[in-house]
């Protein structure tokens, strides 16, 4: 069997040794966009190239033979490169360019859910000019959210009270946005806590993942810019320490409705992943984004605690059959953090050498924005390696990550605070009071 995985980050060295580890032989190859050494280990051919280049992509593909491709990054999906897989007979876990659009863009996904009565909405419009946004903003009473429509890395999205002080600095931001030839979306401010649950999908099944807390704010005490994620955690449960089981039912549900909804529209199975960005209100669950493939950090959480055969679960999302039972995953809490270079997000520091050589256990180091050249490891601008803690409790997983992603040397930093008691019981308190509780 030859697999094509797409992507190079800690996300794409997670599922390779997830593809690795399962008992089907198997050719791995990787088409990526940097010298991810972690990865090209893995595998029987590795080429570094454009990977949101679909000719370049299939081009990769027919000369290697491959059976089926995993699109790890969003990128690629918004590029075709899924559809030009499949004009040859080449299947993905990864949706089509039109139903990508769940991530590549906000308002279509608001508009669906909106179209299809999945209660997940906030109070939203959509701007193309600077028409009437004065007038939205105040309408929110100035708690207010801006997002840009497309793709931004994780940093499109700009929340007033957080990065906006007044309504005058949404609305220069709203300008700064036009300017610079993007649309945007103005929704009403969620105030709760935020979780991510993935879900498998095949068009017509969905199997879901634990749900994990992503960590966005890139330092110490959920402060400073955003970023694409500085760690995750999740709980034995597969809930989280803040969430009822409703809850996790509510988000379930939304990702259910939503594939359905989408299957409807376009007639075309949703065959990758639903990863559903989920605010637990006071009025319940709603839905702040769509992303259509795994998270990063996420994947970091829940692929090394899959117990079922990776390949056996990948065959049944684009064979249509799949099923919960394809997707069992171990009560046990994971804690991911990730090293980053200085000045991250803003002015990250570059081509710097790292050295990992004291992990202790490198089977739980994944390599990202990494390139590997003669003297050594090179940090290239962004997230550079992450460290996930595997144990029966949160606490016991956080010692494990804090003490390892320590051990990397290099101009480098992570929040300490990822995981830890005292910022969970700070996530419990918030929701308790919130819900009145």
């Amino acid at each position: 069997m030859n697999i094509l995985l797409v992507g190079s980050g800690a996300r794409e060295h997670t599922i390779a040794r997830a593809i690795k580890k399962s008992k089907h032989t198997n050719n791995l190859f990787c088409f990526a966009s940097s010298n991810n050494p972690g990865i090209k280990s893995l595998c029987a051919g590795y080429e570094v190239g454009k990977i949101s280049e679909p000719a370049a992509v299939l081009n990769f593909a027919q000369i290697n033979k491959i059976d089926w491709a995993f699109i790890g990054p969003e990128a690629p999906l918004e590029a075709g490169v899924v559809d030009i897989l499949d004009a040859v007979s080449i299947p993905s876990v990864g949706p089509i360019k039109q139903l990508a659009q769940l991530e590549t863009s906000k308002s279509f996904t608001r508009d669906l859910l909106t179209k299809y009565n999945i209660p997940a909405c906030p109070g939203y419009k959509f701007f193309t000019s600077m028409n009437g946004v004065k007038e939205f903003i105040e309408s929110l009473g100035g708690n207010y959210v801006v997002k840009a429509d497309g793709l931004m890395g994780g940093k499109g999205v700009k929340v007033s009270g957080d990065h906006l002080a007044s309504i005058d600095e949404g609305i220069s931001w709203c300008q700064e946005l036009i300017n610079s030839g993007k649309t945007f979306l103005i929704e009403e401010k969620l105030i709760g806590q935020e979780f991510s649950l993935m879900s498998w999908c095949d068009g017509e099944h969905l199997a879901h993942m634990p749900a994990v807390q992503d960590h966005t704010r890139a330092f110490v005490g959920d402060t400073g810019p955003n970023t694409g994620g500085m760690g995750t955690y999740s709980d034995g449960d597969h809930s989280l320490p803040f969430l009822t089981s409703a809850d996790i039912d509510q988000a379930r549900k939304i990702n259910e409705a939503t594939a359905k909804a989408i299957k409807n529209k376009f007639n075309e199975n949703y065959k990758g992943i639903l990863y559903g960005g989920f605010m637990a209100t006071k009025d319940g669950v709603k839905l702040i984004e769509y992303n259509a493939r795994l998270g990063d950090p996420e994947t970091m959480n829940v692929l090394p605690i899959l117990e079922s055969d990776f390949i056996e679960l990948c065959q049944s999302i684009i064979d249509g059959n799949l099923s919960q039972d394809k997707a069992i995953f171990s009560n046990l809490a994971t804690v991911c953090k990730y090293a980053v270079p200085n000045g991250y997000p803003d002015e990250a520091v570059k081509n710097e050498l790292i050295n990992i050589s004291a992990v202790t256990d490198s089977d739980h180091l994944y390599l990202a924005s990494v390139d590997q050249k003669t003297d050594g490891l090179y940090e290239t601008g962004s997230r550079t390696v992450a460290f996930v803690g595997i144990a029966s409790t949160i606490a016991q997983a956080e010692q494990i990550a804090e003490t390892e992603i320590n051990k990397i040397t290099g101009p480098l930093f992570h929040r300490e605070d990822i995981g830890t008691t005292e910022l969970i019981n700070k996530r419990i308190e918030m929701m308790k009071e919130l819900r009145n509780i």
